[in-house]
């Protein structure tokens, strides 16, 4: 079909004024697939590509044929800065046909919110906490505002498919359905998803459709890339040695970072000067520090500061202040940013993206690359890897440059397979269960046992959990009254209950630290997590500050700008690293390709890196002797399979290998001494392994390893067993174990 001609005379005119000569290959195919079938449809493209534009005009066109009677379109994104992004792009396509669209998050405007209650129609855009909100307070307003409800559309899928938060978004699209009695099409975008048809059957979860995946050719993908290694003090990696004369080498810096600067901050200060890029790290706390030392450059050079930063512990304000600067074009700043601006935020133009070491996934290194490259410019990113140098008496693991390799392995298996992480399935999100449970009965009232499981235990996120698992979840939450029983044998919230339901921070499933609202005077600096007390210096904003006044009853702290350097604190991040990056950084270190986008200090640094991997038999077997009776295992699985080795170490085979001081530099490689030799070990472990043993043994005894948010109130039983049984990889760590029989 000409699918130009399909769309309505409005968004035909639109592409004209856009200056648009022709449809992409992406709007072709989804158009195809919107208008001609009723299936849901997974849209996955690269950055930049006219994903959105590939769904709303096809949608936009449908709406303007048939108006739906109440909201047509619930767009969820999980970022409120991608909806305030989308907000002004699609109120553009919008404006000429009369479609309303209204955003529904937190610092939204009122005013619109009011209105759209009174006249549902045209979009909603909303993130997946705004809309648990709207459920819950607004639950008598559902059947009027989405009784007509025709499609949902999730923006950057991928970020919701390997944990809870994914899984309470399709929870809120399934109740959202039954209240108000429609049957709307999902559509979902993404431009980094690996496995398209399991993100199929994700998108499709709970629906009675099929998720069509449009097959197009994306055209060929250019990047620059570059990734060089720097340790902290001198001597740099490739001093004194022979480069091959085939390494590329840095373009000319455009500035000079001071004397004695950090040598790997000093290399992005240098190259960031006249240029518009970004500065990804993996932490907020690494976000500070480095922006502080780029702006102590700034002052050491006598230049202007040039360097904003975004994470999500700042105010609203600080972050809109650096989107804004960014989307103009002729502004030369560069933002330190966290993952808050790996997702789908047009800002405007830029050169490059700096990565501060390696990603935890390929997914997140394709997002951050794809922040450039826009407009038909190659995309650029630098990697820029850093370490101190091994002490004499260092062990070998620490000799091993991990971020380095782990870099080398993200890119290449982009490269070489198009790998990116696949959905976490097969989970048991008690967790989630509990929310939902809380949620529901917030929203309904008063509900018999059989009920609430008719509407809760029936959510596809659920398909794992047994009847007799969520009795139990249930007389538990009525033992400690967050769940009371009513004369009539009906189930209403507890006051504990209430007092999590009420609170606004009930809406969101991730965990959070308890967090302390910062000031000066009259301006918000964001949030931080054990505030320091009364003279001490924190660290915020990308400047440090002295602190005047802790209120630990409102969590506000109160300081003043001052100039110095200090760590910051926003809390833990874990990583979630697949098995198959682990397998590639293996391969890397056996192989002797040198990849074409390493720079002079990286490529000796990997060269140091492969022959100690050779010479320490590394290479040639798991288990490493390091002397006396301490031995080094590298089982080169991810996170959740490395979680359980350890577990599996300690608690099955401890006593027989004579195991003792384990310590583990999670996923990489684990240190102990043991009694046992190695031959002993490969058998003992893999005769143990075997056997068939319960996942729940891995748990110690009067262990409650509270993962998830809401783990605290659940029965200790259920903890336990959602640990054992959806957290912990046991099928991976048994897999490993079991390939370790050659060496008995």
């Amino acid at each position: 079909m000409n699918v130009f001609e399909r769309y309505s005379p409005f968004i035909q005119d639109y592409i004209y004024r856009s200056g648009w000569k022709s449809l992409r290959a992406v709007q072709n195919a989804a158009g195809d697939a919107i208008f001609n079938t009723d299936k849901n449809v997974l849209i996955t493209a690269s950055t930049a590509s006219g994903k959105t534009e590939a769904a709303f005009f096809p949608i936009l066109t449908l709406l303007s044929e048939d108006p739906s009677k109440t909201v047509g379109v619930l767009y969820i994104a999980p970022l409120k800065a991608l909806i305030n992004d989308q907000f002004g792009r699609l109120t553009e396509l919008c404006e000429e046909e009369g479609i309303q669209v209204t955003r529904w998050h937190g610092d939204a405007n009122q005013s619109a919110k009011r209105k759209l209650l009174k006249n549902p129609s045209g979009i909603i855009q909303i993130t997946p906490e705004s809309l648990e909100s709207l459920l819950i307070n607004k639950h008598m307003e559902i059947p009027s505002l989405f009784g007509d409800l025709r499609f949902v559309v999730i923006d950057e899928i991928h970020s919701l498919l390997r944990a809870d938060r994914g899984l309470q978004t399709f929870c809120l699209i399934e109740r959202l359905c039954r209240i108000a009695s429609c049957n709307p099409r999902r559509i979902g975008l993404s431009a980094t998803i690996g496995d398209p048809e399991t993100a199929g059957l994700f998108l499709s979860a709970g629906s009675d459709r099929e998720t069509l995946i449009p097959r197009f050719d994306g055209g060929k993908e250019v990047w620059r890339l570059s990734m060089e290694h720097f340790y902290n003090t001198p001597p740099q990696a490739d001093e004194g040695k022979i480069v091959p004369a085939e390494t590329p080498h840095t373009e000319q810096p455009t500035d000079d970072a001071p004397v004695a600067a950090d040598p790997g901050i000093g290399y992005i200060f240098e190259h960031t000067k006249g240029k518009k890029c970004l500065v990804f790290t993996n932490s907020r706390e690494e976000c500070e520090a480095v922006c502080q030392q780029l702006r102590q450059y700034c002052e050491a050079n006598r230049e202007p500061d040039r360097f904003l930063i975004h994470h999500g512990n700042l105010s609203a304000s600080y972050r809109e202040s650096a989107e804004e600067e960014m989307k103009d074009d002729d502004s030369f700043m560069s933002v330190c940013a966290t993952a808050t601006l790996e997702l789908g935020i047009d800002i405007g133009r830029l050169e490059r993206a700096f990565q501060i070491d390696a990603p935890f996934t390929v997914s997140g290194f394709l997002q951050r690359l794809g922040r450039t490259g826009r407009r038909g410019d190659p995309a650029e990113m630098w990697f820029v890897m850093r370490e101190d140098h091994q002490e004499a008496r260092a062990m070998l693991p620490d000799s091993i440059p991990w971020y380095l390799i782990q870099g080398i392995s993200l890119v290449q298996l982009y490269i070489e397979e198009r790998f990116v992480e696949p959905p976490r399935m097969g989970r048991m999100p008690f967790s989630l269960l509990y929310h939902q449970t809380l949620s529901t009965l917030a929203s309904h009232g008063e509900m018999t046992p059989a009920e609430l499981a008719s509407r809760v235990l029936t959510l596809s996120a659920f398909d794992n959990i047994s009847k007799e698992d969520y009795k139990e979840l249930l007389l538990h939450l009525i033992s400690t009254d967050h769940i009371n029983k009513t004369e009539n044998g009906g189930l209403i919230l507890g006051l504990s209950g209430e007092r999590i339901v009420n609170n606004y921070k009930f809406y969101a499933v991730f965990r959070e630290n308890i967090e302390y609202t910062v000031r000066s005077g009259s301006e918000q600096l964001g949030t931080i997590v054990k505030p320091p007390p009364v003279g001490d210096k924190i660290a915020i904003a990308g400047r440090v500050w002295v602190v005047e006044e802790v209120d630990h009853q409102r969590h506000e702290v109160f300081c003043t700008l001052v100039k110095g350097n200090v760590p910051a604190y926003f809390g833990d991040v874990a990583g979630d690293i697949h098995t198959h990056i682990l397998e590639r950084m293996y391969k890397v270190l056996c192989e002797n390709t040198i990849y074409p986008y390493l720079m002079p200090h990286a490529v000796c640094r990997l060269a140091d890196a492969r022959e100690t991997f050779k010479k320490s038999l590394m290479s040639s077997r798991p288990l490493v002797h390091l002397g006396g009776n301490m031995w080094s295992l590298f089982p080169w699985i991810g996170t959740y399979s490395f979680l359980a080795l350890e577990r599996f170490l300690k608690i099955r085979c401890g006593k027989k290998l004579g195991l003792k001081g384990l310590q583990s530099s999670r996923p990489y490689y684990m240190q102990f001494t043991m009694q046992a030799s190695e031959s002993e070990f490969y058998e003992i472990v893999c005769n143990e392994v075997a056997a068939d043993f319960d996942p729940l043994t891995l748990v110690y005894p009067n262990e409650i390893p509270v993962f998830e948010k809401y783990d605290e109130y659940l029965p200790a039983e259920l903890i336990r067993k959602g640990f054992a049984y959806g957290v912990l990889d046991l099928n991976g760590m048994k897999d490993r174990v079991l390939t370790w029989k050659k060496f008995i």
